[in-house]
């Protein structure tokens, strides 16, 4: 596994977020749990899937840029830009898809009314989520997040401006903010149901309402090019500034009981925007944080490398099958312990096996095409 050409720091931060997903499902293990460290396993999951949401736009936003500031940016440019990411999400994302399917079928659980709509990634465009394979809400909010930005830029091209490319970026990326942060209100404003539950699954989880997400990940990727002085020059205290945001806010909520039955109008526009944007706080000092000790430095950048099979693969599948197997509702303190280890193990070793002989070689596959790069590089 190469690291040399890898940013510590933005792999210390997709490890950290499969991590703190991985462990907010360790409620399934143990439902009795309650209380504070109940709280914390369900915020750490939130924060987890957030997390991915702004590195994700990061990513994208600095290739984003980078095409599109070149003169040879066209059409066939945004289209490479496309397949390079589809092959990338999607053979893992089809995999896993049948995997369930499968399950699903094996154990007569029964599927969604509208099954197809999982190949089109619109299970939960703008409606509820369903119940099967629930970790694929945030990749639907991902696809189209990789498809809305490099239409609009590539739309732009026919606009007669006098703004440079740059400007015109960073103009579409503020749209694009700016629309999804106008879904929410209009979601607010015409739906009465004030629950967590339902907050969870209809808008928090919901394409429509939810890539601005990805977009000020999009919008820190053209700050950082844009202006990398200014960029290294508040790392420390940007990522100072991130961290009291996302504490301060969290352990206020909970100490002013500012719930959502009571104040939807902030769950609904303000809670999500707060945290995202804390969270993009982190990058000026992440992605400038390029070294660390061999002894952390592998095992971050392994659970990096194999952090998407252990997203795909962790809940419905591993700890579904476990569960189902081996229930947890009467086991002892330490043999609930040994449960939880066994299942860590379990994920890290099947997503390891998963990226080596599939996800690896799938994505190696993008690059390979000869015929497919001298056409889109044109």
């Amino acid at each position: 596994m190469r690291v040399s050409n890898r940013i510590f720091g933005l792999d210390l931060m997709r490890a950290m977020a499969i991590f703190m997903v991985v462990i907010s499902h360790i409620h399934w293990i143990v439902p009795e749990m309650d209380g504070l460290l109940s709280s914390l396993m369900s915020l750490s999951g939130f924060l987890g899937v957030e997390v991915f949401f702004v590195l994700s736009g990061f990513l994208i936003g600095r290739i984003l840029y980078n095409l599109y500031t070149s003169e040879k940016f066209n059409f066939s440019r945004v289209f490479y830009f496309w397949i390079r990411r589809w092959f990338r999400t999607l053979p893992n994302y089809y995999l896993v898809l049948a995997i369930n399917i499968f399950i699903a079928i094996y154990l007569n659980i029964g599927f969604p009314e509208h099954l197809w709509q999982y190949a089109f990634f619109i299970q939960n465009f703008a409606w509820q989520m369903p119940d099967f394979f629930p970790e694929s809400w945030s990749l639907s909010i991902e696809e189209f997040a990789y498809i809305i930005g490099p239409l609009m830029l590539y739309s732009g091209l026919f606009v007669k401006t006098k703004y440079s490319r740059s400007k015109m970026f960073l103009g579409i990326t503020i749209i694009i903010i700016s629309f999804f942060t106008i879904t929410k209100y209009i979601y607010t404003i015409g739906n009465t149901m004030n629950t967590m539950n339902y907050w969870n699954l209809n808008l928090k989880a919901v394409v429509l309402y939810r890539i601005d997400a990805i977009y000020y990940g999009v919008l820190a990727a053209y700050i950082s090019l844009v202006k990398p002085k200014f960029w290294k020059s508040i790392k420390y205290k940007s990522v100072i500034l991130g961290i009291a945001i996302i504490l301060s806010l969290n352990v206020f909520i909970s100490a002013r009981q500012i719930f959502i039955e009571s104040h939807n109008i902030f769950w609904n526009l303000f809670y999500l925007p707060i945290n995202t944007i804390a969270i993009m706080f982190l990058l000026p000092f992440l992605s400038q944080l390029t070294k660390a000790p061999k002894l952390i430095l592998k095992p971050i950048t392994f659970l990096s490398v194999i952090s998407y099979s252990m997203y795909l693969l962790h809940y419905s599948i591993i700890l579904q099958l476990l569960k189902i197997y081996i229930p947890t509702e009467n086991l002892a303190i330490f043999d609930t312990l040994i449960y939880i280890l066994v299942y860590l193990c379990i994920v890290v070793l099947l997503s390891y096996i998963l990226y080596t002989i599939y996800e690896r070689p799938m994505m190696n596959l993008r690059d390979k095409p000869f015929f497919i790069k001298r056409y889109l590089n044109k």
